[in-house]
């Protein structure tokens, strides 16, 4: 028998986000790619995290390119189902617009997969709604979480939705316990911006420091709006640059060194864009106990006092109480570590995401052959 065309119009790393990552596990996935006849576009236009959401003529350059990439590989390969990542707002959304409605005006059949959100917030306008109402049309949606279904719901009914958590390759070193440190180790890792929660964590550890606790936090992530400078300024300001280093980006052996020494995964995160974060699955797997807000989906991510502990975006207060609460707890720190490990593997793997994606690609499939 043979197997039905997919053309994966996906982003891929560079840069390096989550949308990116989960491409690349697609484009590398093993299970997919012998289930399908797999092709692939990449829908990214910037190489580096700080062009993003910025416009030049280069990049204006390369969205021609890609335009006329996808209208020769469908008349190329015939594909049965095109498969998109689109942006969901704001001059993205735009750009990606334009794809879905060429792949429309193709007469192909076409599933979107959102790794971000914001429809919500602009379907009021009149300008954006009428352009939803036609990106929406006859779609079929993967989100990565039931919460998100609100952001969509004035445009897409719910049996035309699938649910797909976001998974990540299990790369535990289970060796990892011996290398724990007596002095509490406060892990962030992320990029620098102020929306992932960067002051508020300073803010915390400021407080944590003037009660008389000791311990240690690394900031691991790439520069971005937050740069090196202004951080190593507010360092010193607050009194907290013999407690705290940045180190910048990391990656695979490097970075498993600092999950393996933390104590608490800190991500106070009110990103716009947030929806279901790879790093706290990371963190999990390394049976971290995480701190993070109820951006996106993160709620069910982190069962609030099971694997780790909810706190209110922007509040540095908040958040200071809850790193309090397990630097003087360490068999608080080991149960919520331990209870994460066990819910990451039960949903959160790469291999249960790469499973229920398939199934939804053949579901979708036959829905329309």
């Amino acid at each position: 028998m043979n197997k039905k065309k997919i053309l994966f119009i996906i982003h891929l790393p560079p840069p390096i986000h989550g949308a990116a990552m989960m491409g690349k596990y697609i484009y590398e996935s093993s299970l997919i790619n012998e289930n399908f006849d797999c092709y692939y576009i990449n829908l990214s236009l910037a190489k580096k995290l700080q062009n993003i959401g910025k416009h030049n003529i280069k990049k204006l350059f390369t969205y021609i390119v890609l335009l006329k990439n996808i209208i020769k590989k469908i008349i190329k390969i015939k594909p049965t189902l095109c498969y998109v990542t689109p942006n969901a707002r704001g001059k993205a959304f735009y750009k990606d617009f334009v794809v879905v409605m060429l792949l429309k005006v193709m007469q192909q059949q076409v599933i979107i997969h959102y790794h971000n959100k914001g429809v919500f917030i602009n379907q009021n306008r009149i300008f954006e709604n009428f352009l939803y109402k036609k990106f929406f049309k006859n779609l079929n949606v993967i989100l990565l979480s039931e919460i998100l279904y609100s952001d969509i719901q004035k445009y897409v009914k719910r049996k035309n939705i699938f649910i797909c958590p976001n998974g990540i390759p299990e790369q535990r070193n289970n060796n990892f316990l011996k290398h724990r440190t007596t002095i509490f180790n406060i892990l962030f890792l992320s990029n620098m911006m102020k929306e992932k929660g960067v002051w508020e964590l300073l803010e915390a550890c400021k407080r944590l420091k003037e009660s008389g606790e000791t311990f240690h936090c690394d900031f691991v992530g790439g520069w971005s709006d937050i740069t090196k400078e202004t951080f190593e300024i507010k360092l010193k300001e607050y009194k907290l640059d013999d407690c705290i280093v940045a180190h910048g980006s990391k990656y695979d052996k490097e970075k498993e060194s600092f999950m393996i020494h933390a104590d608490v995964f800190v991500f106070p995160t009110y990103y716009h864009n947030e929806c279901f974060p790879l790093v706290l699955l990371e963190a999990m797997q390394y049976s971290i106990p995480c701190i993070s807000t109820n951006e996106g989906a993160i709620s069910e991510i982190i069962e609030h006092e099971k694997a780790g502990l909810i706190v209110e975006k922007k509040n540095s207060e908040m958040l200071f109480l809850a790193i309090k609460q397990f630097i003087l707890n360490k068999e608080l720190c080991i149960r919520m570590g331990e209870a994460g490990y066990i819910r990451f593997k039960a949903n959160f793997t790469l291999d249960k995401f790469e499973k229920q994606m398939t199934k939804i690609l053949q579901i979708t499939i036959s829905s329309f052959t």
